[in-house]
């Protein structure tokens, strides 16, 4: 029996039917918030650091089957805490997460630990971003958009447009407020590339409204 396969959470069930109705009741939560399961995690956390990265990687997987919410939260932290020492095909592997028990949290937190690893492993980021650019799946598309977002001035303009414009016109809220939230945040350190890109591309007005947010604030 492994680490991870005695990892159990003890939860509140006062807090399990708020916290899944906040989610639009998609998924069932043991009913810890995030100090809680971070406080209970930290040992697993810990020790998955001494296990080879084939028994993490398992570990991950099987974690991330568990039916409460907060164990999907508990698998990505495991993620994140180890991307360091992960390889491609680590990352390749874990890339299939995205699209299962997928909402915008679990999306969000997994696209942070390969948004680590390109940052750790910068030679890897084109072979990153292919994971999931022109994926029929728009949450793994989302990914594509967002997979930058701590990348500053290091940000792959081709890589970047790549990814928005084949969705320029997808109705999907989610990757619209991706295309939105990847403009705004490169903002911040290349205004005037984003307001040409605005200027010059059929946005949806969502996109536009969120990627100009920090442009109209630096020209009052």
């Amino acid at each position: 029996m492994t680490i991870f396969d005695q990892f159990e959470l003890v939860g509140d069930s006062k807090l399990s039917t708020p916290m899944a109705h906040y989610m639009r009741d998609q998924f069932s939560f043991a009913g810890l918030k995030t100090p809680e399961r971070k406080r209970q995690s930290k040992g697993l956390i810990s020790q998955s650091k001494t296990v080879t990265l084939v028994e993490l990687l398992v570990g991950i997987a099987a974690i991330y089957q568990r039916p409460e919410r907060e164990y999907q939260y508990v698998a990505i932290d495991l993620m994140v805490a180890n991307v360091k020492r992960m390889t491609l095909d680590d990352v390749s592997q874990l890339a299939s997460l995205v699209t299962q028990k997928a909402w915008w949290d679990s999306v969000d937190a997994l696209r942070k630990g390969f948004g680590d690893y390109i940052r750790f492993h910068p030679t890897d980021k084109n072979a990153v971003f292919d994971l999931f650019n022109g994926q029929p799946n728009f949450w793994m598309r989302r990914v594509a958009i967002t997979l930058q977002l701590m990348e500053k001035e290091n940000t792959d303009l081709q890589m970047l447009t790549a990814a928005i414009l084949p969705d320029l016109e997808t109705p999907e809220f989610f990757i619209q407020k991706a295309i939105g939230w990847a403009l705004r945040n490169y903002s911040k350190v290349n205004p005037q590339w984003v307001s040409q890109f605005i200027q010059t591309h059929e946005l949806s007005r969502l996109a536009s409204s969120e990627g100009s947010k920090y442009l109209k604030r630096s020209s009052h």
